[in-house]
């Protein structure tokens, strides 16, 4: 009964995001297109074949060079703030895209590099820096790590706090990571360096 509950929560985490993603895709191609065939009908008199797509990509496009504008970053900043106030989309929106900006190269708060800890319990952890921060036990500020440890497809994982000291950073990127992790440690290379 446990094996089938975790398991249907481990594919529930994996299809959501993914089914999401996909839904919003085809809605949106759908809507364009829904836009485009009768604009190029009126305009050249005929359909044209891939312009909904075409539309759709430049579409994305520019909302992402918006996105990276410090004005359209304002702009979409506080569209999002007010779209955050309903409650569905705030419950949809929010999860997904953390879970986008996680796997992001560019993204401030994802994956930061890939990680290597020699855990005592656990034998050699690998997994993606997170956050470094630091804590005081009374006796000073003691540097440390937030590794996210991923358990299942990425999705589902568990989060260990280390000392800096014992972190070992391969010359992996966060990309060669994430194969690693997809194709259950196969990707891993054969020797590792120290990353510099």
């Amino acid at each position: 009964m446990q094996w089938l509950r975790r398991s249907f929560l481990a594919g529930l985490v994996v299809t959501v995001p993914l089914f999401i993603t996909v839904v919003t895709l085809v809605w949106t191609f759908r809507f364009v297109d829904g836009v485009a065939t009768p604009l190029s009908i009126g305009i050249l008199g005929r359909e044209v074949p891939g312009l909904g797509v075409l539309m759709t990509t430049a579409s994305i496009l520019m909302v992402g060079a918006l996105a990276t504008n410090v004005i359209g970053r304002r702009v979409l900043q506080r569209g999002e703030r007010w779209l955050l106030n309903v409650p569905l989309f705030k419950t949809v929106y929010a999860p997904v895209k953390q879970l986008v900006a996680a796997f992001s190269p560019d993204s401030e708060t994802g994956f930061k590099k890939v990680v290597m800890v020699d855990d005592p319990k656990r034998g050699m952890v690998i997994g993606f820096l997170t956050r470094e921060f630091t804590i005081d036990r009374g006796q000073g500020p003691e540097a440390m790590i937030a590794v996210y440890v991923p358990t299942n497809h990425l999705y589902l994982g568990d989060v260990a706090v280390y000392p800096r000291s014992i972190a070992f950073y391969p010359d992996l990127s966060v990309e060669e990571g994430i194969r690693i992790f997809l194709t259950g440690g196969m990707a891993l290379p054969v020797s590792l360096k120290q990353q510099k």
